[in-house]
């Protein structure tokens, strides 16, 4: 079972004469991704099209669409991000990066990259907003408040979607409720990607080249971002902190990380994920999850 939609050569062609391009380019659907459809658009562009509007999806999954052209756009100049052509309600066009995915990047070449993610990221954190937590759910005056809010949806999501969880829902909540003053902290809503795990990274001759995927984008602290960066890992990679420049990781980095694990779980039962790889994968992320429990 699958989420994703596909368009016609003539959907497709109404989107392409509606931004002003040329639609005779070859289109060709990219299959790596597991949420939107994606396609490129001859060499220059890709088009991004979101899951069918009666698709379950989590909480925080409703018009990605647009906060993914809302974090391009407020990324725009800080990092290298694609440039936003043309949006709908359910497709965002945009211009192709260059490269490939920082997945086949061997260990003795990763040093270098790590350094370059930092000092990008780091620039990247330097865009602020008005106000906490995802766009397209509304933003809220407290960090600690969207975060709660965000904890506590995902946790609904595994209500609805009967997902079993390592403890129960309540507790888990508590554990949140009781490091709320370390979130109140945090006074500068700024830009989160929240999805830098390496196959949303593009490397060309050496170079990152991209930062892609923003649709999990959000406005918060900082820290958050090294939940995505740090996956199945215990601590962040050290060039990468060198690359970033001064910043305190503590108990919140712990926090962060088990509700990035508890989306990992909950979303694949909407998306239809099963079969060995999946089971394999909720054994990874369970293991992973318990002992960012157990630190906390």
């Amino acid at each position: 079972m699958s989420n994703k939609r596909q368009l016609d050569r003539p959907a497709i062609t109404q989107i392409l004469e509606e931004a002003g391009v040329d639609p005779s380019g070859e289109v060709t659907e990219l299959t790596e991704g597991t949420y939107n459809t994606v396609y490129r658009i001859g060499s220059d562009l890709i088009l991004k099209v979101s899951p069918d509007p009666d698709a379950p999806v989590l909480s925080h999954e409703h018009d990605l669409i647009h906060t993914e052209a809302l974090f391009y756009q407020a990324a725009r100049g800080k990092a290298p991000v694609p440039e936003v052509i043309h949006s709908g309600d359910d497709y965002l066009l945009m211009t192709a990066l260059p490269g490939t995915t920082m997945q086949g990047v061997p260990d003795d070449e990763r040093a270098v990259l790590q350094r370059e993610l930092g000092g990008i990221v780091s620039t990247l954190h330097e865009v602020t907003g008005s106000a906490f937590g995802y766009p397209q759910k509304g933003l809220v005056a407290t960090w600690s408040g969207a975060f709660l809010s965000m904890v506590d949806d995902v946790l609904a999501d595994a209500s609805r979607f009967a997902v079993e969880l390592p403890r129960p829902a309540e507790q888990l909540r508590q554990l949140v409720l009781s490091r709320l003053d370390l979130l109140d902290e945090v006074q500068t809503p700024r830009l989160i990607h929240f999805d830098l795990w390496d196959g949303n990274i593009l490397v060309e001759d050496g170079r990152i080249t991209g930062l892609i995927d923003g649709e999990r984008a959000f406005w918060g602290d900082p820290v958050a971002e090294f939940a995505s960066l740090t996956l199945f890992r215990s601590a962040p990679d050290a060039d990468l902190l060198a690359g970033y420049g001064e910043l305190e990781l503590g108990e919140t980095l712990v926090l962060y990380r088990v509700y990035l694990y508890l989306i990992m779980l909950v979303e694949g039962t909407p998306r239809g994920y099963e079969g060995p790889d999946r089971e394999a994968m909720v054994k990874l992320i369970l293991r992973h999850l318990n002992k960012d429990l157990d630190r906390l």
